[in-house]
């Protein structure tokens, strides 16, 4: 606000210092001039003297130099027009940086601040700072868990993802240790306090987010870095014209047309020219000092859920007794998970209905808190939930049953269904990758960044395959809050890092990082507030935009400066030979101002590095080809459930030849529209020679081996045996080119919908 109130004072001190000289009061325009000028020359001084208490010295040193000299000297009009341009400046620097916050009140405010402790039978509501070791608390549902303790319940089902950023939840026995900061979803239960909540893990991550961001060394100004040299430039040549001339109003003209306000004025100008562009763009940057390190930005770390992955659970396989079958097996365990709230219930109804299958209701549905769901189906006893969750049921999953399903399990989870007490099913769930994740990527591969680090608080076996998907550097998984801190230092120390996350467990190390990018629009207020970028569209994506965004805003600052510092040489060389004198000096130099900060603006636009493609119109169809894609999904699992099904008897031929109409119904009509609209039109965003030529290479492929499949079918009405194995390969294959198609697809074209625009 000061800075403000003191561009308005020069205004009004120039403005009056202007009508009293056209009044023909001389005297009393140069004691309004000066009055509007020695403000700014005592901000200014004040100012200088903090820098070099600094161990610094800045550029304003010509300023107040200028400003002193022309007062002296009886050049006031010149003294008010240097201090417009520094108070201006300024003003417009301080605009650029209000946008900046160092607070982390949001990741305070998640902290609980009450607590439920039992006392006898009675409950007592208590503030969590009353806690202490002992104390037996009770945690209802969706609540946050107060202080680290021991479960004195059976089980306990939490969401721990703001300390570890696993996305489903974590169950927990009787005489677990429990930390604070996770979130109660399921029932009610008991726990023994070990601390206090001022040394709970909730309140460790606080004050580690504190800390780390108290010890990130502030940003100098941009224009400091060249202050010595400038200023000796400047002194030298000022110093030479009165010697030589023994004038010293050549000196000062000198020191007028030398007043750095292209160095001032025009990087600001660009950083907030950049702020602004990625302010529309859904990115939000705390601050030009906070645009111009993630400039500099040559290695990213990554948190994993809800950041890479969506951090959501999904169905990812089906694994079933073939006598029940994979969608029966699924209509099953949905319709039983209707009575559930688990994220895993919710999931599998989802993936049900995505499949069009209806769904009955339950009967007699029971939930056991962090085991699973029982009820009735139909008239069938089933059960749903975890494999210690039947085996406590004395159900044992058959040999070799499940197979697949254990083996994905590697990197996700396994929801077990049991019918009339025995296994029928393997739901295996996992957190997939987000769509635009490999775009994104590659991406930041052109950009220049060199190393992709993937740090997550999840299992080495879930995050393991996301980095390989993504073709990333390393992997770091298993990461507390502390430790993730001690990864940003350490990569750091190396080159410029910048740390992208979502959640609470990740803020310290947002702090930590020199540039803080936090996925605000699902993330935590924890994270948006550690971060130095916050991303209010949910899209990884729009980090390397962020980056592009952020060079292109510091390459127009520093061509600004070099254009503006430039044509003030050239002017301090005809002050320095007597052509320009002090006001005319200051009115050429306010000039320079102008041309520096038009030229600075021109970071509005975007440059080649930011190019992305444009939405394609609605008539191209991608939406619609996209919501095929479930369907074929399911086609590609059918085909894979054929050829299993392929035996020494024709028994699946009725089957394989219901697929095949699918084939002929759902697959070809499906490519045939994409290659008459929407390939054209996404060919027209990519340019280059036939950027589509891949995918259609696939449709013919595809179409090919549906061909196949048919005149395989054909032959099996008269020789079963001998058509068997040749089609059981071609419906193996064709799944297979159908997955990697569908997925080769979206990835090409991810970033041409209207929602990325």
């Amino acid at each position: 606000m000061r800075r403000y109130l003191l561009l308005i004072w020069v205004c009004l001190g120039l403005l009056l210092g202007l009508a009293c000289h056209l009044a023909g009061l001389p005297r009393a325009a140069a004691w309004a001039w000066s009055a509007a000028a020695l403000p700014v020359a005592l901000h200014v001084g004040i100012g200088m003297a903090r820098t070099l208490l600094g161990g610094r010295i800045g550029v304003d040193v010509v300023a107040l130099a200028a400003i002193l000299g022309a007062v002296a000297l009886g050049e006031a009009a010149a003294a008010a027009v240097i201090g417009l341009m520094v108070a201006g400046g300024e003003a417009l620097e301080a605009w650029a940086e209000a946008r900046a916050t160092a607070s982390l009140t949001a990741l305070m405010a998640r902290a609980p601040r009450r607590a439920a402790r039992l006392e006898g039978e009675a409950v007592a509501e208590i503030g969590v700072e009353a806690i202490r070791p002992g104390d037996l608390l009770l945690v209802r549902p969706g609540e946050t868990v107060p202080a680290d303790g021991v479960l004195e319940e059976d089980a306990a089902l939490l969401d721990e993802s703001a300390l570890t950023g696993e996305a489903l939840p974590v169950a927990f026995a009787r005489g677990d240790a429990l930390r604070s900061g996770g979130v109660n979803q399921g029932a009610a239960f008991r726990l023994r306090a070990r601390s206090a909540a001022g040394a709970s893990t909730y309140a460790a991550i606080v004050r580690l987010a504190e800390q780390a961001a108290a010890e990130r060394a502030p940003m100098a100004r941009l224009a400091d870095r060249w202050a010595v040299g400038f200023i000796a430039f400047t002194a030298l040549l000022a110093g030479g014209a009165w010697i030589v001339t023994g004038d010293p109003v050549r000196a000062l003209a000198v020191l007028v047309v030398a007043t750095p306000c292209p160095l001032i004025l025009a990087a600001p100008v660009a950083l907030v020219a950049g702020i602004g562009r990625a302010a529309r763009r859904g990115i939000v940057v705390k601050g030009g000092g906070a645009l111009e390190r993630l400039a500099r930005i040559r290695t990213v770390l990554f948190d994993k859920t809800g950041t890479l992955t969506p951090g959501r659970p999904r169905l990812a396989a089906v694994d079933a007794d073939p006598a029940l079958g994979r969608d029966a097996a699924l209509r099953l365990a949905a319709t039983l998970a209707q009575g559930s709230t688990h994220p895993v219930s919710a999931a599998l109804v989802a993936a049900a209905q995505a499949r069009g299958i209806a769904l009955p209701a339950p009967d007699s549905v029971a939930e056991v808190a962090g085991g699973g769901v029982t009820g009735t189906v139909e008239g069938k006893a089933l059960l749903l939930g975890a494999e210690g969750f039947l085996r406590s049921a004395g159900i044992e999953p058959e040999n070799g049953f499940g197979v697949a399903a254990q083996v994905a399990a590697a990197a996700g989870s396994v929801a077990w269904l049991a019918v009339e007490g025995r296994p029928a099913a393997a739901f295996v769930m996992a957190d997939g990758l987000r769509q635009e994740a490999p775009r994104a990527v590659r991406r930041l591969r052109a950009l220049g960044v060199a190393r992709l680090v993937l740090v997550t608080g999840d299992r080495a076996a879930a995050a393991s395959p996301i980095a390989r998907a993504l073709r990333l550097d390393a992997v770091l998984a298993e990461q507390a809050p502390a430790d993730k801190i001690a990864a940003v230092r350490a990569e750091s120390e190396a080159a410029p890092t910048a740390m992208v996350g979502d959640g609470v467990n990740d803020a310290p190390a947002l702090a930590a990082a020199d540039v803080g990018i936090a996925m605000g629009a699902h993330g935590t207020a924890a994270a948006a507030e550690a971060g130095d970028v916050v991303l209010l569209v949910d899209r990884v994506d729009r980090v390397p935009e962020a980056i592009a965004i952020a060079r292109r805003a510091r390459r127009v600052a520093f061509r600004a400066i070099a254009l503006g510092m430039g044509l003030s040489g050239v002017a301090m060389g005809f002050a320095a030979a007597g052509h320009l004198p002090p006001l005319a000096g200051a009115l050429v130099q306010e000039g320079i101002d102008v041309f520096a900060i038009l030229f600075a603006l021109t970071a509005l636009r975007p440059g080649a590095d930011e190019a992305v493609p444009a939405a394609l119109p609605a008539e191209a169809g991608l939406a619609e080809r996209h919501a095929e894609h479930a369907g074929l999904r399911r086609l590609a699992e059918e085909l894979r459930a054929g050829a299993e099904a392929i035996g020494p008897t024709p028994a699946a031929r009725p089957a394989l030849e219901a697929v095949e109409r699918r084939l002929r119904a759902e697959l070809l009509p499906h490519q045939q529209e994409e290659e008459r609209a929407l390939y054209p039109a996404a060919a027209a965003r990519l340019g280059g020679v036939d950027p589509m030529a891949p995918l259609v290479r696939m449709h013919a492929e595809m179409e090919g081996l549906a061909e196949r499949v048919a005149r395989l079918l054909v032959l099996a009405e008269t020789d079963w045996p001998g058509a068997a194995p040749e089609l059981r390969r071609t419906l193996f294959a064709l799944e297979a080119l159908l997955r990697l198609h569908l997925a080769a697809e979206e990835e090409m074209l991810a970033g041409m919908g209207a929602e990325a625009a």
